[in-house]
């Protein structure tokens, strides 16, 4: 099981995050969902150990963990392959790993001759080269069309979540989305920010998740 706790977040003095608690089993999916700027992002980043807090146990150690960012940072100035040989330099690894996600016909392309689609397909490739046993996931398929978004999700669903050995915190605006890839879904709110509601997503429907956020927008205009 994955355990993590925060006592608190800031940045410049004023409270971004309260006292947060996670606990994810192996094997399990939990996504987050919550309106602009409730701190999903920094809540991940300091998951990662990007930002100062935290303390992210694994049976007592330090996970291995990936991230996909929004933005797929790939370098330009190197080809895909090149790309994720700075991660693994088993050239046969990742090969197969671009395989994987439907890339291994552009392996010697530049990241400036590809779409975004294909970008983020590359940047989930990088991740998973590192075996991570916690991937962390910032919004994977904001920008993005509905086939090509679908054809990503399906690639997270089929690489991540029916892994049995492996966990994810998945953080999306997407109410159907949450629903379809989660085991679980948290709604984060106030401020600071905390974890208000938490329930197995098979209890949950679109309607229910919209009332509960639309109930913390109205408390937070109330409240202002």
């Amino acid at each position: 099981m994955f355990e993590w706790s925060i006592s608190g977040r800031q940045y410049a003095g004023q409270s971004v995050l309260g006292s947060l608690n996670l606990a994810l089993e192996r094997g399990e999916t939990h996504c987050l969902v919550g309106a602009s700027g409730c701190g999903k992002t920094t809540l991940l980043t300091t998951l990662a150990g990007l930002e100062s807090g935290g303390d992210l146990k694994w049976n007592g150690k330090t996970p291995e963990i990936g991230y996909l960012f929004q933005q797929p940072r790939l370098l330009p100035w190197r080809t895909l392959k090149q790309n994720l040989m700075l991660i693994e330099p088993d050239e046969g690894r990742v090969l197969s790993m671009l395989e994987a996600v439907n890339l291994v016909d552009y392996t010697e392309y530049f990241p400036t001759r590809i779409s975004l689609g294909m970008a983020r397909r590359a940047a989930l490739a990088r991740c998973l080269l590192l075996e991570p046993d916690l991937v962390l996931m910032d919004e994977p398929l904001v920008s993005l069309d509905a086939p090509t978004a679908k054809q990503m999700r399906q690639l997270i669903q089929n690489l991540i979540c029916k892994d049995p050995e492996r966990c994810m915190i998945y953080v999306t605006h997407d109410l159907d989305e949450a629903l379809e890839i989660g085991d679980k879904i948290s709604v984060l709110g106030n401020s600071p920010s905390e974890i208000v509601y938490t329930a197995n997503a098979d209890d949950l429907s679109r309607e229910s998740l919209e009332e509960i956020l639309q109930k913390q927008f109205d408390q937070a205009i109330s409240s202002n």
